[in-house]
C-alpha cells in the first residue's frame, strides 16, 4: 500500500472529489483554498490548485488534507493570477498516487490546459485503448486525462474540440477547465453530481465561481446564481459569461445519495437544501418503520438530520447517545489488542448515562458490510441499552456505483447476500427497518424520475454499448 493511502475495505461509501474555481479575483488561489477547505468532505486523499495570470499557469498539489498542503503562505505567491481552479480527491477504483492528483495541467496543441473532474467515465478503458493506438502517451491512471487527450487530438478550435470531447465520453462528469484566460465549467447530460455558479462582488467588480456545493459560496460570502444545467458548458472570461448546451440526449438522473449522505447539510444541491431533505427522510422513516422506544439517537454525523426528523415525527425524544471524536486521523495505533472494537470506540463513544436501561432507536444513512453497525450496536448494549432498534434512511444498497462513488462490489454489500431479517441478526439489533423506495422518492423535492437509483435497483442510466450489463461496466470503469 502506498504511504498515505487509505485501506480499500472502507466501511462507508466514499465520494471522489470536490471542485472549486474562481474568475477575476486578485486573491483567486487563496479563495480557491478556502473553497476546497469547505469541500474537504468530498475528498481527503489529495488536493491541488492551478492558477492562471493571463500568460502562464501555476500549480501546487499534494497527498494530504487541504490545510496541510497549503499551510505555507509563500505558496500563494507562487499561485499568482486572478483565475484558479482547485480539486479535492478520493480515488475510487484506481490508485491514490501523487501523479493522479488534480487538477491535471498539460501543454498541448490547444495551449496550456488544466482540468478537474468529479465523476467516473464508463467508457474510459475503451477510449484509452483507442487513443493509445494512435500514439497517445498517458501520464496517469485517471480517466480525467482522457478528456485532455481527446481535446489535444482535435483538429478544430478549442471550443469545438471540447464539445466534441464531451460528446464522446460517457458516464458522470462535472468538470472545471482552466486556460490562461478562461474558466470553464461543464456537467454531463444526466447531471449526476452537482455544479453551480456563484458571484462575488468586490469594489464594483464581479468575480464568478464554479463549485460543487453552495457551502463553499457561503464561506467566502458569495451569492448563488444558478446550477450548471445537465449537458451545459459555461465559459467565463473578459467577454463575460457564455453558456452553450452540448447535449440534450438525456433526462436528469441526479445522484440521490448526494442528498442521503455525501453533500454537506448546509448546502443546496439540485435546487434544494440538503438538511431539510434529510430531515424529511427521517420523518418518512418514522411513519414507515415505527418503534416503541425511549430515545432516538443518530450515528454521527451521517445520521444526525434524519434522526431529527424521526424524533419530531415519532414524538420520541432525541438524545446524543454517541459522541464523535473529531480529531481522529487516517491512521492510529491500537495500544492493546485486548481493547475490543477499538476502531469504533476511538471515533464514537457511547454516553452510558444517556443509554443505560433505555430502549434506543438508532438512525443511520446506510449499512455497507454490516461489520461496523454490529460493533456499534454491541457498544450500545455494553453501555446498558435495553433494546436497540436500527433504522436506515434509505433502501438497502445491493449494487455498486460506476458514476463517481466508491461503493463496494455486490459481493461485499451485505444487503445483496442477506435478507433484512438476516442483516438484523448479523448486526445484533432487536429490529431493523429500511426506508422503502417509495418512501425515499416521496421525500425527494423533485420528481422521482429525476434521480439515479442504480445502487438500489441496479438500473444504470449509462451503459457501455459494447458490453451492456453491470458486471461489464464494473470492469470497464476506471477511476476518478
Amino acid at each position: 500500500m502506498v504511504e498515505g493511502s487509505i485501506p480499500s475495505r472502507r466501511t462507508k461509501f466514499i465520494m471522489d472529489c470536490g471542485l472549486f474555481g474562481i474568475y477575476n479575483h486578485p486573491d483567486a488561489s487563496k479563495l480557491t483554498y478556502l473553497g476546497l477547505y469547505s469541500l474537504q468532505h468530498r475528498g481527503e486523499e489529495s488536493a491541488g490548485i492551478v492558477s492562471a495570470d493571463g500568460r502562464r499557469m501555476h500549480e501546487h498539489k499534494g497527498m494530504e488534507l487541504v490545510a496541510d498542503i497549503f499551510k505555507r503562505k509563500e505558496l500563494f505567491e507562487k499561485l499568482s493570477g486572478n483565475i484558479a481552479i482547485g480539486h479535492n480527491r478520493y480515488s475510487t477504483t484506481g490508485s491514490n498516487l501523487l501523479k493522479n492528483c488534480q487538477p491535471l495541467l498539460i501543454n498541448c496543441s490547444q495551449g496550456s490546459v488544466a482540468i478537474a473532474h468529479n465523476g467516473n467515465l464508463v467508457n474510459a478503458k475503451e477510449l484509452r485503448k483507442k487513443m493509445e493506438a494512435v500514439g497517445s502517451i498517458f501520464q496517469t491512471t485517471t480517466d480525467s486525462e482522457i478528456i485532455i487527450h481527446l481535446l489535444a487530438h482535435s483538429r478544430q478550435g478549442f471550443e469545438q474540440g471540447l464539445i466534441k470531447a464531451l460528446r464522446e465520453i460517457k458516464g458522470a462528469f462535472s468538470l472545471l477547465i482552466l486556460t490562461k484566460d478562461t474558466l470553464i465549467g461543464a456537467r454531463d447530460p444526466y447531471g449526476f453530481h452537482p455544479l453551480c455558479l456563484g458571484k462575488l462582488s468586490l469594489n464594483k467588480k464581479n468575480s464568478y465561481i464554479l463549485t460543487s456545493e453552495t457551502c463553499s459560496l457561503d464561506l467566502i460570502e458569495a451569492e448563488y446564481v444558478c446550477d450548471v444545467k445537465p449537458g451545459e458548458i459555461i465559459f467565463i472570461n473578459k467577454k463575460g459569461i457564455r453558456k452553450t448546451i452540448f447535449s440534450t440526449s438525456a433526462k436528469p438522473k441526479f445522484c440521490i445519495f448526494e442528498y442521503i449522505y455525501f453533500a454537506r447539510p448546509d448546502s443546496n444541491i439540485f435546487g434544494y437544501n440538503v438538511y431539510l431533505v434529510r430531515k424529511e427522510l427521517g420523518r418518512k422513516l418514522a411513519r414507515e418503520k415505527p418503534a416503541s422506544a425511549d430515545i432516538v439517537m443518530s450515528i454521527p454525523d451521517s445520521g444526525n438530520y434524519a434522526a431529527i426528523g424521526y424524533s419530531q415525527e415519532s414524538g420520541i425524544p432525541l438524545e446524543y447517545g454517541f459522541i464523535r471524536n473529531h480529531y481522529v486521523g487516517r491512521t492510529f495505533l491500537q495500544p492493546l489488542q485486548s481493547i475490543r472494537d477499538f476502531k469504533v470506540r476511538i471515533k464514537l463513544n457511547p454516553v452510558k448515562q444517556v443509554i443505560k436501561g433505555k430502549r434506543v432507536v438508532v438512525v443511520d444513512d446506510s449499512i455497507v458490510r454490516g461489520t461496523t453497525s454490529r460493533r456499534r450496536i454491541r457498544a450500545l448494549r455494553e453501555a446498558g441499552a435495553k433494546e436497540v432498534h436500527m433504522r436506515i434512511s434509505c433502501p438497502p444498497h445491493r449494487f455498486p456505483c460506476f458514476y463517481g462513488i466508491d461503493f463496494p462490489t455486490s459481493r461485499e454489500l451485505i444487503a445483496t447476500n442477506k435478507s433484512e431479517k438476516e442483516i438484523c441478526q448479523f448486526i445484533g439489533a432487536d429490529s431493523l427497518g429500511y426506508l422503502t423506495m417509495n418512501g425515499l422518492l416521496q421525500s425527494m423535492p423533485s420528481p422521482a424520475t429525476n434521480y439515479c437509483l442504480a445502487c438500489f435497483n441496479g438500473k444504470y442510466p449509462v451503459k457501455n454499448k459494447r458490453k451492456g450489463n453491470k458486471f461489464a461496466l464494473e470492469k470497464n470503469a476506471i477511476q476518478d
